[in-house]
């Protein structure tokens, strides 16, 4: 009987087991694809690095190690903010690090874990890239980007802030070495007397005024990028010596005629035909060199009289010019500056030299010093085309008052004698 018990019991319990297998079994959720996990890979064994002992003796030292000692000496805390600025980045990069999405449908599986093609690190590892990178994970600028702007502002600002200082030291040594001169209501002519040109120069720098140089004086008398040849008025100007006893007979030295906007047209030195007794540099700025080997009197006055016929002629008390090259003009086509009404009004003289003329009229130095009959030539045309319209237009008026017709009286009458 016992044995019996022991089969039954044996088959009743193998029947509870296979009772709760089924039902386990019954639990589980049937799945049609591989539900293999991926395992983890094995890691690699960790190579064990050397350790790298401090040499003991002397000979054994390097350069590389020695500066490498004094480095480290010298900033102990630039390898500890190295390391945490590392640290640092690769908690960022690993934040940054997108995470596949866990799909909402519950009969799909979970993707495997996938890395992206190209891992995202931060604006400080990526300065190039930030700006791109940024724009395409938030659609907008990032803040890496504008971090990065900020930091290549600082750069070019310490950058150009040396130089400014520089600069500014440089200046203020100019502005020490300039010398300090005060003068109100001073004429800056009277100054250059009493106390040099330098100082004048100064004076007139500050107040505004044109300095009384050669390149100043030329870009106001003569018209750059003008014509260069002929055109329908001319100006003329000679330089003269003196000849015979004492030199006060005068022959011409120099001739040179302007077109109507300054450019010079014809400039010769003339061969003396009498022994120069006085060459007055001083006004004349001829020297015995200029007229040795000059131009012959005769050839000078034919080529004169071609440029003058038909033509305005300007000069400044012209008729010495002419007179003195033996060759004369129509009088209706001769502008005198020296003689125009209007400025001898203004000037307040009879008879104005052109150094005051200029100086009133067109606030510009001429003759001083030597004399240049190239720049007083340029001057009366100068003086002239300020004017021209205003004197062309009363020429024009007197002559047609001149030569109007009177109205015809008629004839008284005869006496008839019977």
């Amino acid at each position: 009987m016992s044995k019996v018990k022991l089969k039954n019991h044996a088959e009743s319990v193998q029947t509870n087991d296979q009772k709760k297998k089924k039902k386990h079994d019954s639990n589980k959720k049937t799945f049609f694809y591989d539900t293999t996990t991926v395992t983890n890979k094995k890691s690699k064994p960790k190579t064990v690095k050397p350790s790298i002992i401090p040499p003991t003796k002397a000979e054994e030292y390097s350069c590389n190690w020695k500066t490498l000692l004094q480095i480290i000496a010298a900033n102990p805390e630039k390898k500890d903010e190295d390391t945490k600025q590392t640290k640092d980045a690769n908690a960022k990069g690993k934040q940054l690090q997108t995470t596949p999405s866990v799909s909402k449908d519950s009969h799909k599986p979970d993707k495997p874990f996938r890395k992206p093609a190209r891992t995202v690190r931060p604006a400080s590892e990526t300065p190039g890239r930030a700006g791109k990178d940024g724009f395409q994970q938030n659609g907008k600028d990032s803040k890496g980007h504008k971090q990065f702007k900020a930091e290549k502002r600082k750069r070019r600002e310490e950058k150009e802030k040396p130089m400014n200082k520089k600069k500014k030291v440089e200046e203020v040594e100019m502005k020490t070495a300039e010398p300090d001169i005060w003068f109100d209501d001073v004429d800056p002519d009277d100054i250059e007397a009493a106390l040099g040109p330098e100082a004048a120069d100064i004076v007139r720098k500050r107040s505004g005024m044109l300095k009384s140089s050669a390149e100043v004086t030329e870009s106001v008398l003569v018209k750059e990028h003008a014509f260069e040849g002929l055109t329908r008025a001319v100006a003329m100007d000679c330089e003269m010596v003196g000849v015979g006893c004492d030199g006060e007979d005068s022959i011409p030295a120099r001739v040179s005629i302007v077109n109507h906007f300054g450019k010079c047209i014809y400039d010769k030195y003339v061969k003396p035909t009498e022994k120069v007794t006085d060459y007055r540099t001083a006004v004349s700025g001829i020297r015995p060199a200029d007229i040795e080997n000059g131009e012959d009197i005769k050839t000078v006055q034919k080529e004169v009289a071609q440029i003058l016929e038909g033509r305005i002629l300007v000069g400044h008390a012209i008729h010495n010019d002419l007179k003195i090259l033996l060759l004369d003009h129509p009088k209706k086509m001769i502008r005198d500056t020296q003689k125009y009404k209007p400025f001898r009004q203004r000037v307040k003289s009879a008879r104005p030299a052109l150094r005051v003329l200029c100086k009133e009229i067109l606030n510009v130095k001429v003759q001083q010093g030597e004399h240049s009959s190239v720049q007083d030539a340029q001057a009366t045309m100068r003086l002239y085309t300020l004017v021209k319209k205003q004197w062309e237009a009363e020429l024009k008026a007197a002559r047609v008052g001149k030569f109007q017709k009177s109205p015809r009286k008629p004839k008284a009458p005869k006496n008839q004698s019977k």
